[in-house]
């Protein structure tokens, strides 16, 4: 769809949406819009114009965007059109004989709209031809990402925004195997969503079956059953984030002999407006902090967090000086010698733009390795994969059974490794400590911009490419990969990789759901004689260094 051209067109275009929105307030309000435009009001005019600029793109991430009517926000009319689309290239696949006719899964979270979206998209996909069953109530991404490997289901559907902030919702597509959908399968259903016609000729059905808490049930034992025998004495502070993890945290924790964590009390219902925190995703800064103030209070040992869909964890611990978070790196690498020191095997994976700390770890068990593109619908198809994580607090603890990050069986895992520390009088950092002290200090941080205008970033990755830096941090820049030409191990991407000397790393890529512009840095320092604080002080000093240098090679 073309940007309108002219006032009249936009306003033309903005009527007939609105006389075929089904949804009253969308509806309601572009008329509200369509009347402001009309008299001449440049904001309204403006917003109306962006409403319409496009339609919210289809991608591997599924849809994700504002809520709001016209077509480039989340809203029933573009929920609608891309679960036809969707029925569309699912038939397709079966009747080509790549792919069965079973049936397709929905789960949805507590946003706002998600349950209509789910329903929405249940009608169509049933009155295409296909069997459809709903998640009982909003629960996690990770039940849903379950429920298609144990229900054997050709596809499933998960509406949600994850970690974006309340005016947000997104529509999250998963294939038989439980992973989310890469090229070409994004590129091809996003053409069958293009190709839907008039919504009213696309028929719809209410066939779909509403699943009984078995499923979850189901979940909640198998996650459960991660954790082995061993220490339970743990004092726990926990918040869902007012998401939908809450009950399913509590359930787990308990049935492996955990005593019921201490939930923040202002956080722990589902609430679509995330009224105690502006930007609801643990990595925010000031969205742990009333975790964090009731774990100091309680004298807590681990404060653990979801995202408000669970299938993000993130973890603080008590220091000499106050609470610190731990990384998602620091998190990964901790997950993964636990589950090393257990006995797994199978491939350890993880993305390009996390630490190198996991590929040490795998070579020290003789476990194969492997990076990926960033997101989990890339690490989740790593070949014999048995753990995988990705910096952003994304963990897959039990590939088996989920194909993609769960914060709750890594939740329960950090907790069972706190309290196996505990009963030896030790915590997680000394944990690190070990991983450091075995493998060298790995170090790592983060840059990121965001920005208003996309334009800004396009041109600071052009800027990169025609003016390479030789030096970052005061270290040489020893090698350049381009990721948007791909390579033998990954497709092509838009990124630029600096290999820095003593073993120091620059990624720099655009965000793939937010309009930022991030660059991973790690730093490595070995530990030798001197104690791991040591170190930690020279890697701080060198990632500082480094962040400046970033800073002035984007220009931003």
């Amino acid at each position: 769809m073309t940007s309108p051209t002219s006032s009249t067109e936009l306003l033309d275009r903005a009527r007939a949406w609105a006389d075929a929105d089904p949804d009253p307030t969308t509806r309601e309000e572009l008329e509200r819009l369509v009347a402001a435009a009309g008299s001449g009001d440049e904001a309204a005019s403006a917003e109306l114009a962006d409403r319409f600029d496009g339609t919210l793109e289809f991608g591997t991430a599924g849809l994700r965007g504002a809520m709001g009517a016209g077509p480039n926000r989340m809203n029933r009319v573009v929920v609608s059109r891309a679960a036809a689309g969707l029925a569309a290239y699912l038939v397709a696949e079966a009747e080509g004989g790549h792919a069965g006719r079973g049936a397709v899964v929905i789960g949805y979270d507590a946003r706002h709209l998600s349950e209509q979206f789910a329903r929405d998209s249940a009608e169509i996909i049933n009155g295409a031809g296909l069997d459809v069953w709903l998640l009982p109530r909003p629960l996690p991404t990770p039940v849903l990402a379950y429920a298609i490997r144990e229900l054997g289901c050709v596809a499933g559907v998960m509406v949600t925004a994850s970690h974006n902030p309340p005016q947000d919702n997104g529509y999250k597509v998963y294939l038989g195997d439980g992973s989310q959908i890469v090229p070409p399968a994004d590129a091809e259903i996003a053409e069958r969503i293009a190709a839907v016609g008039d919504l009213t000729s696309v028929p719809r059905a209410d066939g779909a079956r509403v699943l009984d808490e078995n499923i979850l049930d189901s979940y909640l034992d198998t996650v459960a059953g991660l954790a082995g025998d061993g220490p339970r004495d743990l004092d726990v502070v926990y918040t869902p984030l007012h998401g939908v993890g809450g009950s399913t945290v509590t359930q787990v924790l308990e049935t492996a002999g955990f005593a019921a964590p201490r939930v923040v009390e202002q956080q722990e219902q589902p609430d679509a407006d995330f009224p105690t925190v502006p930007f609801p995703n643990p990595e925010e800064e000031g969205a742990m902090d009333l975790a964090l103030d009731l774990a100091a209070r309680c004298g807590a040992d681990l404060v653990v967090a979801n995202d408000p869909d669970a299938d993000r964890c993130a973890a603080a611990v008590p220091t000499p000086t106050g609470w610190r978070m731990l990384r998602g790196d620091e998190v990964g690498a901790l997950l993964a010698s636990h589950l090393v020191r257990r006995g797994v095997t199978g491939t350890l994976a993880t993305s390009i733009v996390s630490s190198s700390l996991l590929g040490k770890i795998a070579a020290a068990a003789g476990l194969p390795y492997a990076e990926t593109l960033t997101g989990f619908k890339w690490i989740g198809r790593v070949e014999g994969l048995s753990f995988g994580y990705e910096e952003a607090l994304g963990y897959c603890c039990d590939p088996e059974h989920v194909r993609d990050k769960d914060g709750v069986s890594a939740l329960l895992l950090l907790c069972e490794m706190a309290a196996d520390a505990k009963a030896q009088g030790r915590t997680l950092l000394d944990l690190l400590d070990d991983l450091a002290t075995e493998h060298g200090l790995h170090a790592t941080d983060q840059v990121s911009v965001r920005v208003d205008d996309l334009a800004l970033i396009t041109d600071a990755m052009a800027r990169l490419r025609e003016q390479p830096p030789t030096e970052l941090g005061g270290l040489a820049v020893e090698g350049v990969d381009d990721l948007a030409e791909g390579s033998g191990d990954l497709p092509p991407t838009e990124g630029l990789r600096y290999r820095l000397a003593d073993g120091a790393r620059v990624v720099v890529r655009p965000s793939g759901t937010e309009p930022k512009l991030k660059a991973y840095l790690e730093v490595v320092v070995p530990v030798r004689d001197e104690p791991v604080e040591a170190a930690r002080i020279s890697a701080a000093t060198r990632l500082d260094a480094l962040g400046g240098d970033v800073r002035a090679a984007l220009g931003l």
